[in-house]
């Protein structure tokens, strides 16, 4: 009896844009009131350097564990809010980005006030967390501190991408505010209010950089990448092996933590060629990649469902900076940074 192989033919960038769009989910709404609990967990696992594929040494562990516990208030916090949910922009503002390809929640202008009322919040969650955290203590103090015009000065910095106006150690619990803020939103809204931007490399949703891209898997979702929005967590399909910086789509390649990956897709069709299986699944090496793009000099990190059913973009791109320093000695910048790590200026 001879034996059937199966091979799967993987289609070229202009290929997966020529299909039908309806067959592709172009934007996935986030879902707040799982995203932070899952995140806190994966971030707990982590710090535990429990995962597979993103080696996590004991300086940054401890950070990442700090990080789980701020997440895990994200995620009280947000339990509160969702039965009211966070009111939307007017109609007629949302009418008028839809209209001109504008973002409907746009984290750049004037901003809901109730992403004061879930700051203090998410301090008031991690007051009991500061019991057995005691780093967390003299943090809060300082944060508490903070007046009404600093604290939005602050979220201009963040919001903005500003290098100055933001105290480094304030910015993540700042930003953990802004984050259940747009994620609430972004959560309410009706998806046909955003329309795809004039770049395909802003989220649709509120305009901000992905912090990551994630290959998924699924239902309509299955093997297609997409872009991860650092504020709102709403994801938007992007085709593979295409730069999420400049969108160029010519000198992409992709750098591992073991060794120097070529492009998964060419290697795949190599071995289709031959008769041999595509590259299987739960393979630790491909978890955590660089998509690095010798057009703009940038590098975006991705993560593959296939490899790791739980990655969480946000989350793993924290945890992987030995990728990022690897990557950077190879000349590559990052193309956006990770909300819930902020670098002083250099000078």
């Amino acid at each position: 009896m001879k034996e059937i192989i199966l091979v799967q033919r993987l289609l070229q960038p202009g290929e997966i844009e020529a299909l039908d769009h309806n067959a592709i989910p172009r934007l996935l709404l986030p879902q707040p009131g799982s995203l932070y609990t899952a995140r806190a967990e994966r971030l707990r696992q982590l710090a535990a350097n429990n995962i597979k594929g993103i080696p996590v040494d004991e300086a940054l562990a401890s950070y990442v564990a700090l990080m789980a516990e701020l997440v895990q208030a994200q995620a009280a916090v947000t339990a509160t809010l969702l039965p009211a949910g966070i009111p939307l922009p007017a109609q007629e503002a949302m009418r008028v980005a839809h209209e001109h390809n504008m973002p409907p929640l746009p984290g750049t202008g004037t901003r809901p006030a109730e992403w004061r009322k879930v700051f203090a919040a998410i301090l008031d969650q991690l007051d009991v967390t500061a019991t057995r955290v005691p780093a967390l203590v003299p943090a809060l103090a300082a944060l508490r501190k903070l007046t009404e015009a600093e604290l939005e000065g602050a979220a201009d910095a963040i919001l903005g991408e500003f290098a100055e106006g933001i105290d480094p150690a304030h910015a993540p619990f700042i930003t953990a505010a802004l984050q259940v803020t747009w994620s609430v939103m972004a959560a309410q809204l009706d998806e046909r209010w955003a329309q795809p931007l004039t770049t395909g490399t802003l989220c649709p949703v509120c305009g901000t950089h992905p912090v990551a891209s994630v290959i998924r898997i699924g239902g309509q979702s299955q093997g297609y990448r997409y872009l991860h929005c650092a504020l709102c967590a709403s994801e938007w399909h992007m085709v593979r092996v295409k730069c999420s910086c400049c969108e160029a789509n010519n000198k992409i390649a992709y750098q591992g933590l073991t060794d120097i990956d070529a492009d998964p897709i060419a290697e795949n069709e190599a071995a289709a060629k031959d008769g041999k299986t595509i590259h299987k699944a739960n393979d630790p090496t491909r978890v955590a990649r660089a998509e690095t793009c010798d057009e703009c000099h940038t590098y975006r990190k991705v993560f593959n469902q296939e490899h790791d059913y739980n990655v969480d973009p946000l989350a793993d791109d924290l945890a992987s900076l030995l990728l990022d320093m690897l990557v950077s000695e190879l000349g590559y910048a990052r193309a956006s940074g990770n909300p819930l790590l902020r670098l002083g200026s250099a000078e």
